[in-house]
C-alpha cells in the first residue's frame, strides 16, 4: 500500500503516547445545569488525552470540522495551521525543522496524532466522519487509510454547501465539500440508513383509494429477458396480460394468483395502465441506503448555516459554518437513542446543537462532547449557541418581523483542562486526588473505563482474574502494609496494589498473591 510522507512525520507518527494527562475541571460560571454533555475548553490534543480514562471505546459517532488548510487567516477561526499556538507545539515537538515546513506539512503533523486519539476513542462499532475540501482532501484520505485502515473506508461523501455559482471564480466555481466515512471496524459498523423525506415519501400514490394506503408500483415484468411472454395471464377485468418483447415476467403463475388475491396489484380502469404491483409504503422502512451526493436541499447549505448562525448569535463570525441539519442526519444515520457524539473542532457548536434537536425529534438520550481550543470562541460562541437553543431565543426577519423558537431542553458542563497528572520530573502534581488517579491507573492496566459505582475505598475493582487496589491519600503518605491484608478477604487472583511503599516481605506478597506497584515510578504511561 502507497505510503503518504512527510517532514516531521517520524517525530508525530507516536507523539500520541507522549501527550500529557490533564486532569478535568468543570467551571460551574459558564455550565448549564448538571449535564453529561460536555463542552471542553483547550487544545484538542491534551483534551482527547484527557477524555480517555473516561470514553475509550466509548463513542459511536465523531464528526469533525478541522481547519480546511486555505490560508486565509483574517476571520475569527483561523483557518490557515499558522497560528501561534500550533506554531509553538509544532516547534517542541517537531524540532527546528518545523521551520521549514510547508503547510501541507505542518497540516498533517497537527492531523495525525489526533486522528489517532479519534481512533482510541471510538466504540468498536463506531464511525468517523472528516469534513474537508480540496486542499487537504486526498492527504487525508491517506493519513486515514494509515490510522484507519483502507478495509475501514465507507464513503467518500460530496456535500453541496455551496447553493449558488460563484461568479468570482478563476476557473470552476466549487460548489461541493467533502465529508471522508471511515469505521473503526467495518465488520461491527451499522448505519441506519437516512429518513426518507417528504420527497421519497411523496412518489407512493394511491390511485384506487386502497385502505392500506399510498403505493409503489412496479411492472410485472424484467427487462432484459431471452423468455417474453412465457405465459398469458387474464386478470378479474378480464385484461389479458403478457410480457413484452425483449423481457420476462417477474413473477410465477401461482404468485401473480396470490397477489391478485390479497388486491395487490392495480388494474387501470380505463385499461390505459399495464397491470403493476403494488408496494405499500406502511410496509417498507423508514429509511434508505446513504447515497453519496449529498443536495443542499436535503442536508442544509452553508448559507442557511450562516442564517442559522445569526438568527441564534445575532451576528455570524464564522465563515462558512456547517448546517445544523447537516450534522443532524449524520448523527441519526449511525446513531441510536443513548450514545455519545464526539466533536473536537467545536467551533460555533453545530454539533451541540444538532445533537439536542434530535434528541427533541426522537425523545433520545444521546450525550456530547465538544472540544474547543480557542477560550473566546469556546466562552461567548460555542457555549453561548448552545445555551440559546437549549432555552430557546427570538430574531428578527429582513421584515423586521419576530420570530420565537422554542427550546430544545437539555445543558451541559462546561470544563477546562488542569494540570498535568505527573509534573515535568515524572512525579505526581499535588493537584491529583484520589478519583483523577484512580481513573488514570485503571484505565492504563485494563484499557477500559472505571465504573465509580465499583470504587469502595482502596478497592478500584476487577477486570478478568485481577484485583485493582489504590493507596493514596496525599503524596508520599501510602503504605502497603499487613493492615491493608484485611481488604483482601472473598478476593481470589491476583491483586494488583498501587502504593508508595511496601512493608510486606516477599513471602507475605506471594502467600496472597500482591503485585506491588510504585507511585509515581511504576505507573503505566498511555
Amino acid at each position: 500500500m502507497p505510503i503518504l510522507n512527510w517532514i516531521g512525520k517520524d517525530k508525530i507518527v507516536n507523539h500520541d503516547k507522549d501527550v500529557p494527562f490533564r486532569l478535568m475541571k468543570k467551571n460551574k460560571k459558564y455550565s448549564l445545569g448538571k449535564s453529561e454533555n460536555l463542552i471542553l475548553e483547550g487544545d484538542n490534543l491534551e483534551a482527547l488525552k484527557a477524555l480517555m480514562p473516561f470514553y475509550y471505546g466509548k463513542i459511536k459517532c465523531i464528526y469533525i470540522d478541522p481547519p480546511y488548510n486555505t490560508g486565509k487567516e483574517k476571520w475569527v477561526y483561523n483557518d490557515r495551521v499558522n497560528s501561534p499556538k500550533i506554531k509553538e507545539w509544532l516547534g517542541k515537538v517537531v524540532g527546528p525543522e518545523s521551520e521549514d515546513l510547508c503547510r501541507h506539512d505542518k497540516w498533517l503533523c497537527m492531523m495525525y496524532p489526533r486522528l489517532k486519539l479519534l481512533r482510541d476513542l471510538l466504540s468498536d462499532d463506531g464511525v468517523i466522519f472528516v469534513s474537508i475540501d480540496d486542499n487537504e482532501h486526498c492527504n487525508l484520505r491517506m493519513i486515514m487509510d494509515d490510522i484507519f485502515g483502507t478495509e475501514n473506508f465507507l464513503a467518500n461523501i460530496s456535500w453541496q454547501g455551496m447553493d449558488t455559482i460563484k461568479n468570482d471564480a478563476r476557473y470552476f466555481s466549487s460548489n461541493t465539500e467533502y465529508v471522508v466515512v471511515y469505521a473503526k471496524s467495518i465488520a461491527s459498523a451499522k448505519l441506519k440508513g437516512i429518513k426518507k423525506g417528504e420527497k421519497q415519501r411523496s412518489v407512493y400514490k394511491n390511485y384506487d383509494n386502497d385502505p392500506r394506503g399510498p403505493y409503489l408500483l412496479t411492472p410485472l415484468h424484467a427487462k432484459s429477458g431471452s423468455e417474453e411472454g412465457v405465459y398469458n395471464f387474464t386478470f378479474p377485468n378480464n385484461q389479458i396480460w403478457r410480457a413484452p418483447k425483449g423481457t420476462y415476467p417477474r413473477f410465477s403463475k401461482e404468485t401473480l394468483v396470490r397477489l391478485v388475491e390479497d388486491g395487490r396489484i392495480y388494474l387501470d380502469p380505463k385499461g390505459k395502465r399495464v397491470p403493476q404491483k403494488k408496494t405499500y409504503l406502511s410496509e417498507v422502512s423508514e429509511r434508505m441506503r446513504p447515497w453519496t451526493f449529498w443536495k443542499y436541499e436535503d442536508f442544509g447549505s452553508t448559507r442557511q448555516a450562516n442564517a442559522e448562525l445569526r438568527a441564534i448569535l445575532g451576528r455570524g463570525e464564522f465563515q462558512n459554518p456547517k448546517p445544523s441539519k447537516l450534522i443532524k442526519k449524520i448523527i441519526d444515520l449511525v446513531t441510536d437513542k443513548d450514545d455519545l457524539i464526539l466533536d473536537s473542532f467545536a467551533g460555533s457548536g453545530t454539533t451541540g446543537h444538532a445533537v439536542l434537536d434530535l434528541n427533541k425529534e426522537d425523545n433520545g438520550n444521546r450525550k456530547f462532547i465538544l472540544v474547543e481550543l480557542e477560550k473566546n470562541i469556546a466562552k461567548n460562541v460555542t457555549t453561548k449557541r448552545v445555551k440559546r437553543v437549549t432555552r430557546g431565543y427570538s430574531y428578527k426577519t429582513s421584515k423586521s418581523k419576530v420570530v420565537k423558537v422554542v427550546g430544545l431542553g437539555g445543558g451541559f458542563e462546561y470544563v477546562q483542562l488542569g494540570q498535568p497528572l505527573f509534573d515535568k520530573d515524572g512525579m505526581i502534581s499535588e493537584e491529583v486526588k484520589f478519583n483523577d488517579l484512580a481513573n488514570y491507573i485503571y484505565f492504563t492496566e485494563t484499557h477500559t473505563n472505571l465504573e465509580k459505582n465499583k470504587i469502595k475505598g482502596n478497592y478500584l475493582g476487577d477486570y478478568g482474574s485481577c484485583h485493582y487496589f489504590l493507596l493514596f491519600n496525599g503524596i508520599g503518605k501510602n503504605v502497603l502494609n499487613r493492615k491493608f491484608l484485611k481488604e483482601l478477604k472473598g478476593k481470589d487472583g491476583k491483586k494488583i496494589v498501587y502504593a508508595d511503599k511496601c512493608l510486606l516481605d516477599k513471602e507475605v506478597l506471594e502467600k496472597y498473591n500482591i503485585v506491588f506497584k510504585q507511585i509515581p515510578y511504576q505507573i503505566k504511561v498511555y
